[in-house]
């Protein structure tokens, strides 16, 4: 989570000094949706992502001095500086790719847990994991309307595919409000729609995320078919750095920011419940907090 911050907040000085170009979609504020379900993943799992690539990219194990090449058109970048911000893709770590266009990542993720279960029951090849290859599916609230989301919930449940579907309902789709676009604003409810589970989550919690995921995850391995889950999150910056922040949302709802929301500060006031106040305070401020940062920002994307 803190490599994730840390790389986007350097994006970000990028883009403004004139150094970082074309369309960059930040991630800050959804980190604990990202940490909590990716680093549950085997090696053989697929991770398909949107537009706002860069820390499900991160998450997966692709190193940051490519993702960070990537975005400045180096021909080290993990896509050899023809992808871009948008269009984030490594094999090697099966992440199949950013997507500009809302919903088209759907149908890849879809699939790859096809060609997972075909793989495991007809061509009866073994996994490392000791069962399916899961796909995780990340996408926002805007994309719910699309129909291609509609369909892959229902191919995926007709074939029991080893997928989970997660929602990044951030409430705005670039300026318009989730509750202003759909006639039914609770996404997590179309899951049971198709048959499958279907899981709302606090998207600021990475543990309470982390549960949930674990769950999905499990559940997709051993056959038991996908996953429908909603993380209720929020994006701390516009919908993109060419857009003013200040101009993005009037009149929104600053709880969001002021009421301890903080994905990082979460995580830290868990850690202070579960095993004291005065110690994890202690412990976090002189050494593992501030070794976290350090090793965040040594990683290759703030040099």
């Amino acid at each position: 989570m803190a490599l994730g911050r840390s790389f986007e907040d350097m994006c970000a000085q990028m883009y403004y000094r004139g150094k970082m170009f074309g369309f960059v979609h930040l991630y800050n504020g959804q980190e604990a949706v990202s940490t909590g379900f990716i680093r549950l993943l085997q090696p053989g799992d697929a991770v398909v992502s949107t537009y706002r690539d860069h820390v499900h990219a991160l998450s997966k194990g692709v190193p940051a001095r490519a993702v960070m090449a990537e975005l400045f058109g180096k021909t080290t970048g993990c896509c050899r500086g023809q992808g871009g911000s948008m269009h984030m893709f490594s094999a090697p770590h099966n992440f199949l790719g950013g997507f500009a266009f809302i919903g088209e990542g759907i149908p890849v993720a879809t699939g790859a847990a096809f060609s997972s279960r075909y793989r495991h029951e007809v061509l009866k090849e073994a996994s490392p994991s000791g069962g399916l290859d899961v796909t995780l599916a990340f996408f926002g609230d805007g994309t719910c309307n699309n129909g291609q989301f509609f369909e892959c919930l229902n191919m995926a449940q007709l074939w029991k595919l080893p997928i989970v579907f997660v929602v990044e309902n951030n409430l705005w789709a670039i300026g318009m409000s989730h509750l202003r676009a759909t006639s039914d604003p609770v996404i997590w409810k179309k899951g049971p729609a198709f048959g499958m589970p279907g899981v709302p989550v606090d998207g600021m919690d990475v543990l309470k995320v982390r549960e949930v995921a674990k769950e999905a995850i499990e559940r997709a391995r051993s056959g038991e078919g996908p996953t429908l889950v909603e993380c209720e999150t929020y994006r701390f910056r516009g919908h993109s750095l060419a857009d003013p922040d200040e101009l993005r949302k009037p009149g929104e709802d600053v709880d969001f920011k002021l009421c301890a929301t903080l994905p990082c500060c979460i995580a830290f006031g868990l850690m202070c419940k579960f095993f004291g106040f005065f110690i994890s305070y202690i412990m976090l401020k002189h050494s593992s907090l501030k070794g976290i940062i350090r090793k965040s920002k040594r990683s290759g994307c703030c040099r």
